[in-house]
């Protein structure tokens, strides 16, 4: 079989597993309202980045980036699932590709829409702080964000992978996420730029000091996700169904 009707299975199963689709508008939900919290509450602070303020609902939001990836792969290791996809399609590099691609395009599509709705949301709150972004700006925090939901996405799917089971990847990453990268960030300085999250969050950020910046984080956090989806596939060529 070849990747284009391998990949339309997998789109297939994304659409039916009424979870999923769940997930991506919680996903569109929960950054929208949030964001549009703090920017009705941001401009009093005197370290207020009217860009983050505008897209910090992304920091509760992703949550459900996470478990969209997570889902999306254990939903193939209940019940069989996963020995009828390779019954149906034996090479597991070609399936492995056409699973995360087919989360990743969604992901991606849905961050960039909730990017948007973030960022005029937020706007509705700070007023003229807001308004003082410039085109660049917001267009540089549109597409990192949605660029950043889709690498933390691939991130739990490759973890889920890695792991075989959603509920390990999601009792990892949202406490590290929650609460872990918080403390390492105080704790450990710029060291901290380096974690998955932090890394790409930078793009959300108006004004940035340290180490990276919005692309070189985003980077960052894309080999993090890199190295997860390598190990996922590893796992998923080399291990029984």
């Amino acid at each position: 079989m070849t990747f284009a009707p391998v990949l339309h299975a997998e789109w297939l199963k994304i659409r039916t597993l009424r979870s999923l689709p769940g997930a991506l508008l919680a996903l569109f939900a929960v950054t929208t309202a949030f964001s549009a919290l703090a920017g009705a509450d941001g401009g009093s602070d005197p370290e207020f980045d009217p860009l983050f303020t505008a897209l910090s609902g992304i920091l509760p939001g992703q949550i459900a980036a996470i478990s969209f990836g997570a889902t999306a792969v254990s939903s193939e290791y209940h019940g069989g699932a996963f020995r009828l996809t390779l019954a149906a399609t034996p090479r597991r590099g070609r399936w492995f590709a056409a699973k995360m691609t087919a989360i990743a395009v969604p992901a991606l599509l849905v961050g960039l829409v909730t990017a948007v709705a973030a960022l005029a949301a937020g706007r509705a709150g700070p007023g003229s702080a807001v308004d003082g972004l410039t085109v660049g700006e917001q267009l540089r925090g549109v597409l990192g964000c949605g660029i950043y939901l889709m690498l933390i996405t691939l991130f739990a799917a490759g973890l889920t992978a890695l792991l075989r089971s959603g509920v390990a990847t999601l009792s990892v990453l949202i406490p590290f996420i929650l609460v872990v990268s918080f403390v390492i960030g105080d704790a450990a300085g710029t060291v901290a730029d380096f974690l998955p999250d932090k890394a790409g969050q930078i793009a959300l950020h108006q004004t940035y000091d340290g180490t990276l910046g919005p692309w070189s984080g985003l980077t960052v956090t894309a080999l993090w996700t890199a190295a997860a989806l390598l190990a996922g596939g590893w796992s998923v060529r080399r291990r029984d169904a």
